[in-house]
């Protein structure tokens, strides 16, 4: 094996570090800058009407909550492995949001977390932070089916039978799913799968699902919030349905975090505009919750990114220690 010098694992760290960040960022401006969707004269007219202090910081608040919530979730599934403060989990969340920024379905996140435990962990980490994004995806299904079930009540954009075939196809696809479940594929089955979930305590699933309720109910009233901010007054009830039925469908679309609120903006405008809201509004809301909810806390992250100390030790470190059986081992 080819043995690097410390200085030089020291450069490359570094080098990653910087990449990461800078990459982060010159991402975020490029579709600030770039978009021609985003109308910033007509913002910053509504902004002038509607400024408020309170209302800023009202809003902003929920963005807090939001990553507080997430924090708390990775928190609560890490004791299962060993406990850790508020304050690692804030630096672990934030600094994996930064890496996975410009990765696809946020990839990044998996390893940027797994760096910050030891080697041998490396699997379970990423198995749990799977679970951590598993529920809210989950949650984001099911309140996305109650929505579009509601919203297609009002409007029909589906015909009846439609609906019936998509519930049909899903059954389907469920009674595939489990009486496959045991078929292996290179050593892994959904049998293991639940398995593995099964050996995590049911006080941590529990307090996972109740975080990330807690969570996408937060970020969907920051939604709406805006909306009201923007002088869009309609039904509480619609208005949430079409919010529901946004996330469900972008959040099973693969993107990456930085085209995120393009996505969701798409997706938006389609059902926002059944509602007769303006185009420029659907758009401008989706690029705040975007900014609100992951350009700043990546800018907070790219100081973690930057302060990163790998746990494992390195050559040098290992050199120093005392051999197995010395002084500190004679009783």
């Amino acid at each position: 094996m080819i043995s690097i010098p410390h200085k030089t694992k020291q450069f490359l760290v570094l080098l990653v570090k910087l990449s990461i960040v800078g990459g982060a960022f010159y991402f975020i401006y490029n579709q600030l800058a770039n978009n021609d969707q985003l109308d910033w004269e007509k913002f910053i007219v509504l902004f002038r009407k509607n400024q408020s202090v309170g209302g800023i910081l009202f809003i902003l608040s929920f963005s807090v909550l939001n990553r507080y919530f997430e924090i708390l979730k990775w928190q609560n599934l890490v004791r299962f492995l060993h406990p850790i403060s508020v304050g690692e989990s804030t630096k672990q969340v934030l600094a994996a949001l930064t890496a996975g920024l410009f990765t696809p379905n946020g990839v990044g996140e998996y390893a940027g977390k797994a760096l910050y435990f030891d080697k041998k962990s490396t699997k379970k980490i990423i198995f749990l932070n799977l679970i951590c994004n598993g529920i809210q995806m989950i949650l984001s299904i099911v309140f996305g089916i109650f929505g579009l079930l509601y919203f297609n009540a009002i409007f029909a954009i589906i015909k009846p039978k439609t609906v019936l075939l998509l519930f049909g196809g899903l059954l389907l696809v469920v009674l595939i799913v489990f009486f496959s479940k045991k078929i292996n594929i290179k050593g892994y089955s959904i049998e293991k799968l639940l398995h593995k979930i099964n050996e995590i305590p049911k006080a941590i699933h529990q307090k996972n699902i109740l975080l990330g309720t807690c969570r996408y109910l937060v970020f969907s009233h920051q939604y709406y919030f805006l909306f009201l901010a923007f002088d869009v007054d309609l039904h509480y009830l619609t208005m949430m349905a079409a919010i529901a039925s946004v996330y469900f469908l972008a959040s099973s679309l693969p993107t990456f975090q930085f085209l995120d609120f393009a996505v969701k903006g798409s997706v938006a405008v389609f059902f926002f505009g059944i509602l007769g809201v303006n185009e420029w509004i659907v758009v401008f809301i989706s690029t705040l919750m975007w900014f609100l909810n992951v350009v700043l806390p990546v800018a907070i992250g790219s100081y973690f990114v930057l302060k990163f100390k790998s746990p494992h030790p390195s050559d040098s470190e290992l050199a120093k220690q005392p051999p197995e059986g010395g002084i500190n081992d004679q009783n």
